[in-house]
């Protein structure tokens, strides 16, 4: 199994590496993309790093964090290997996946906690696309 791709900005840092150590406790093998300090970054590069390590196969699925969670979601939505969705909960990322076939997950630190972040990082990771007439739309965004 590849490892999980993960990056953020420095407003996400912290909650990133919260769940890179989540993600382990899952039994995940974790790609850490960085950032690695509160030292100011900008998003749009990791972002586009993640982007490019889906592309290039060192990873199926990534978590993105940033403040908000839309500058670095529209940062790696720019690579049309990801379709990376913003979600704010469980619900948002359960859809995300069955519905869109998303393979990366972004969150905002200054949105979500730290526990609903984990609960909605556990459910896009157990939560497997449902096809059918889901499959149609989904082959529309290439």
């Amino acid at each position: 199994m590849k490892p999980v791709a993960i990056a953020s900005d420095h407003a996400g840092f912290e909650l990133k590496e919260q769940l890179r150590a989540y993600l382990e406790t899952l039994g995940h093998t974790v790609l850490d993309l960085g950032t690695h300090s509160l030292d100011s970054v900008d998003y749009p590069d990791f972002g586009k790093a993640l982007a490019e390590a889906i592309a290039d196969g060192r990873s199926d699925r990534g978590v993105l964090v940033c403040g908000s969670g839309i500058g670095i979601s529209i940062a790696a939505n720019r690579n049309p290997a990801v379709r990376a969705a913003l979600c704010h909960d469980v619900t948002t990322a359960q859809l995300c996946r069955l519905h869109n076939d998303a393979n990366v997950i972004a969150l905002g630190s200054r949105i979500v906690g730290v526990e609903v972040a984990k609960d909605a990082v556990k459910a896009f990771f157990s939560t497997d696309f449902e096809g059918g007439r889901h499959q149609r739309r989904v082959a529309k965004l290439c």
